[in-house]
């Protein structure tokens, strides 16, 4: 099946996901996790993209981004994808690929999704039984939207913001966010969403994307459901 064009949207939240080849190892000490977020903030001001959430795992990494030009998440990607790749050869004495193919992507809705994203990347190192609690891993935004950990990097999104107008307060509400378990359903969901660059979102969200960027936003329905009228309408 051929590969779907990436949706690509100015001013829409993006969740990327770019894994090391073959589960390989991508950090291996403080100084690479360091460089690579450094580098992260370089390439996000130059090009004029905003990062809101991130975890670098040992072997992946989630970003929660918003571009404000449409190519600037694909440049950013690019351009720190080269950069940490010679960076990384040239450390670890090797050659070769890092990274297992191009990144993944998918477009979030921010109503009712930008903080399950937020809060998804953030747990990463407790679904991975790396840590007991998101504190207590140091290479993750945790440390800045929750705790209150002054990291240059990160640009607080409106919705996140809109938690609470005092910034004590917004992040006592942001802490209390992770009190609630995200279901399984719900994991799957993000999971499958940017492993196949489909749409994050509610039903209004998807279709204004379709409209927007001239190309289907969610699986073609099976069965039964493609003869219906909705589908014949949309389709």
């Amino acid at each position: 099946m051929a590969r779907l064009p990436r949706l690509n949207l100015p001013n829409i939240p993006q969740h990327v996901v770019q894994r090391g080849n073959n589960r390989q190892v991508t950090f291996v000490t403080d100084t690479d996790y360091i460089l690579y977020l450094n580098k992260l903030e370089h390439y996000a001001k130059e090009f004029q993209v905003k990062v809101h959430a991130y975890v670098l795992m040992t072997n992946h990494v989630h970003l929660l981004m918003t571009p404000t030009t449409k190519t600037g998440i694909s440049q950013l990607m690019q351009a720190l994808g080269r950069y940490y790749v010679r960076y990384f050869n040239y450390t670890y004495k090797r050659t070769g690929t890092l990274w297992e193919g191009r990144y993944k992507s998918t477009l979030v809705d921010s109503e009712g999704y930008f903080l399950l994203v937020s809060r998804y990347i953030e747990l990463n190192p407790v679904r991975a039984n790396m840590v007991t609690h998101p504190a207590e891993y140091p290479w993750s935004s945790y440390q800045h939207n929750a705790i209150g950990k002054q990291i240059n990097l990160i640009t607080e999104h409106d919705v996140y913001i809109e938690l609470n107008p005092d910034v004590k307060k917004r992040q006592e509400c942001y802490r209390c966010l992770f009190n609630t378990e995200i279901t399984d359903k719900t994991l799957d969901e993000i999971k499958q969403s940017t492993d196949k660059a489909w749409v994050l979102g509610s039903c209004k969200f998807k279709e204004e994307v379709e409209k927007l960027s001239g190309r289907r936003a969610e699986p073609l329905a099976t069965g039964g459901d493609r003869k219906s009228k909705k589908f014949k309408k949309k389709y």
